[in-house]
């Protein structure tokens, strides 16, 4: 077990600790009672967890665009044919795959919430974008351009979690946001309701979508420049005892705050470490069959028979079963503290879901329903791809170290996304067997990651508890002496896993 190389010191080391941290600590911890911590939280939630929550609405309803779009004659209009389709939806991920490392090395370097709303105003142009399309080239250039300026949304919020949530309040913070992909599918279907009524004036319905999605993004961005602060120590809204609270607060979190210093035994340490591994395969397995089954939702629905304003209405029922099982798992996990197991769980209504797809046949109303609940179930998954994030922010230690593994979750993200849509082969339609096996293929393998996961996190922590046992001192420190020296997980012996 490695110990950072300072065995035996008692005192913090603040050449370690980036310059604007140490502003605002010192070696000795800082007390905060139950109402000061409640005050502070609350402070916390209005000015970061709002503008995460509502970002993270609009950067899902803008991405769902297309699945709505798909059924209200884009794809006749761009005169689509064979997989094209489904290359509007891989070629965000290729895009985001190749800028990923890239965004991640800004985001450790830069005022975390000027680029966030720069990105978000880039996007929106982008999605305006849209309502000029004529062919599939031009499709394939603005779903690119999507992907590149959309690509730092997720990896920011994983960073603002850990630098504003004590690690108990994460596992929420990240499904308080991520749910939003479910409020969107709820706004989104009502929306997309609205605006299919609308059959006559210079505009055709999809071109208002994304005209009118794209600018209420550019706005929203503007407001972010303004209103959500880049750091505890950078935030002019906050005083400065509130902001020493507030630093003091994450401390027993042992994440780290900020460190602008590249750190090359980090990144490598990064890449050897299993865990990294484990959550790229959590992403992959899980991603892999979400981005298939949003690109085709609606196509999916209306293959059970159902009308074009129907689908759109059934997308909203979707989108509330999605809350629902983010919700759910987030009060298991903070009922049981077991956040793999209740991963686990989750995934069994998953497999129930495929099976019932794949053998059973639309002929009446009630295998409609039947089947169109089916489908709905195999969504239980989700929580695994959230409850994973949270676990990112709350397991790895080392800003350099964690700005890598969330890259490398990223592109496995990625990666999982921009294959998803491609199972889905045109000519297997409606059923679509062929992308169900893959995706039963996907659950089976989640399962492994999950219970290994599960077991080399435990064998972790029962070394750093012999540590402890054995009597040495930096594994037992209450008073979280080097919690801000920028030291990785594994360095430090004081540090333990959430599983």
């Amino acid at each position: 077990m490695e110990t950072g190389g300072y065995a035996g010191k008692n005192h913090t080391d603040f050449s370690q600790v980036d310059g604007e941290v140490a502003k605002y600590t010192s070696e000795i911890r800082t007390v905060i009672d139950q109402a000061t911590n409640k005050r502070l939280r609350k402070l916390i939630d209005r000015r970061v967890l709002a503008i995460m929550i509502f970002t993270y609405f609009l950067q899902a309803l803008d991405k769902g665009t297309l699945s709505f779009a798909s059924i209200m004659g884009i794809q006749k209009f761009t005169n689509l044919v064979g997989q094209e389709y489904s290359w509007l939806t891989t070629c965000i991920y290729i895009a985001i795959l190749i800028v990923e490392f890239p965004t991640n090395w800004i985001i450790q370097r830069v005022p975390i919430a000027k680029y966030l709303s720069i990105n978000i105003m880039l996007w929106g142009a982008t999605l305006m974008c849209h309502a000029a399309v004529k062919n599939f080239t031009h499709l394939v250039v603005v779903r690119t351009l999507l992907g590149i300026f959309e690509a730092c949304c997720q990896p920011s919020f994983v960073v603002l979690s850990s630098m504003w949530y004590l690690r108990s309040e994460q596992a929420a913070t990240v499904s308080y946001w991520y749910m939003m992909n479910g409020a969107q599918q709820i706004v989104g279907g009502l929306l997309a309701y609205c605006f299919t009524l609308l059959q006559h004036g210079p505009l055709k319905n999809w071109q208002a979508l994304f005209i009118s999605y794209g600018g209420i993004a550019i706005v929203w961005g503007v407001f972010v420049m303004f209103w959500m602060p880049d750091s505890p120590m950078r935030a002019k809204c906050f005083t400065e005892e509130d902001k020493h609270l507030m630093v003091e607060r994450v401390r027993s979190n042992q994440t780290g705050m900020q460190n602008k210093q590249f750190k090359r035994e980090q990144m490598i340490e990064a890449f050897m470490d299993p865990q990294t591994w484990c959550y790229c395969g959590i992403a992959v397995f899980t991603t892999l069959p979400t981005s298939g089954l949003g690109a085709f939702a609606n196509i999916i629905i209306t293959s059970f028979h159902f009308s074009v304003l129907q689908t759109q209405l059934l997308a909203m029922v979707l989108g509330a079963y999605i809350i629902i099982v983010l919700l759910s798992s987030v009060w298991l996990v903070k009922k049981t503290g077991q956040n793999l197991l209740v991963m686990l769980a989750f995934v069994i209504p998953s497999f129930i879901g495929t099976i019932v797809l794949m053998t059973v046949q639309s002929t009446d109303m009630s295998t409609k329903i039947g089947l169109l609940i089916s489908y709905y179930i195999t969504l239980s998954f989700w929580s695994a791809q959230t409850l994973s994030l949270s676990m990112i922010s709350r397991n790895i230690a080392g800003q350099t170290k964690k700005s890598t593994v969330v890259a490398t979750n990223f592109v496995a993200w990625a990666v999982g996304n921009a294959i998803g849509p491609q199972v889905f082969l045109k000519w297997n339609a409606p059923r679509y067997l062929i992308a169900f096996t893959v995706h039963l293929v996907c659950y089976g393998l989640l399962v492994l990651v999950i219970l290994f996961l599960r077991w080399h996190l435990l064998r972790q922590n029962q070394k750093k508890d012999e540590l402890a046992q054995a009597g040495i001192q930096e594994a037992m420190d209450d008073n979280y002496t080097h919690a801000f020296e920028d030291l990785t997980d594994r360095e430090n012996p004081n540090f333990r896993y959430v599983f």
